[in-house]
């Protein structure tokens, strides 16, 4: 049976909290999954390096780095709202030609070139983000958790100790929202949910081999 569903019951999930319109560039932040515009987005963190939504810290550094793209959400947005694609196409174009410079969307793409730019990029970094790797260890401190089936992995040293907890929380309780009920140590110290995996490495694991053993437990209110 089919099910009519009016667009203004689902707008708060469309929506961009900034500016109030529907997502255009749809956004999301790594960290929390929270969306917004683009340039909202961009704008907001050249002031502050916390999420618009739920003022968790982004990044301390580099909170463009956490986020991304949300192509599902834009197609979703676009075909919810009648004519917002036609309507913002428009007006970039306008835009563009009232500066007397072509639409990049309007420019011809060498996508053979581009194809092979990227299949170089993967074999440079054997599949991995161009970025420096770290080999990781994570291994349960608690008979209250269980053990990952996979304890040893190896990830980008821009990750943050988030990251971690919210692998751990996916993988050991089942949602990826309860990652603040785990803490992560080293050495049996208490580390930062800021923290990168770098700065890990340089700070408490500097003269030992790889891989960085890390420790997860339920977290301790302090």
């Amino acid at each position: 049976m089919e099910r009519r569903v009016k667009l203004k019951s689902i707008n708060p999930h469309i929506t961009c909290k900034i500016c109030g319109g529907y997502f255009i560039d749809a956004t999301t932040v790594t960290e929390c999954l929270h969306t917004f515009c683009k340039s909202c987005l961009v704008k907001h963190l050249e002031e502050k390096k916390t999420c618009p939504t739920c003022e968790n810290v982004i990044h301390q550094s580099h909170p463009l780095q956490y986020i991304s793209f949300d192509r599902t959400m834009q197609d979703i947005v676009y075909k919810l709202v009648p004519n917002l694609q036609e309507d913002e196409m428009r007006r970039e174009r306008d835009f563009y030609k009232s500066r007397n410079m072509a639409c990049p969307k309007d420019l011809p793409q060498n996508h053979e070139e581009d194809n092979e730019k990227v299949m170089e990029a993967h074999a440079e970094s054997d599949f991995h983000r161009l970025d420096e790797q770290v080999n990781v260890c994570l291994e349960c401190m608690s008979n209250n958790f269980k053990n990952l089936q996979r304890r040893f992995i190896r990830c980008s040293s821009q990750a943050t100790i988030t990251h971690l907890k919210k692998l751990v929380a996916k993988k050991i309780l089942n949602g990826i929202d309860k990652y603040r009920e785990i803490d992560i140590l080293c050495n049996e110290e208490l580390l930062g949910k800021d923290h990168t995996l770098k700065f890990v490495y340089v700070t408490r694991w500097r003269f030992r081999d790889p891989p960085l053993r890390l420790q997860f437990r339920p977290r301790v209110e302090l």
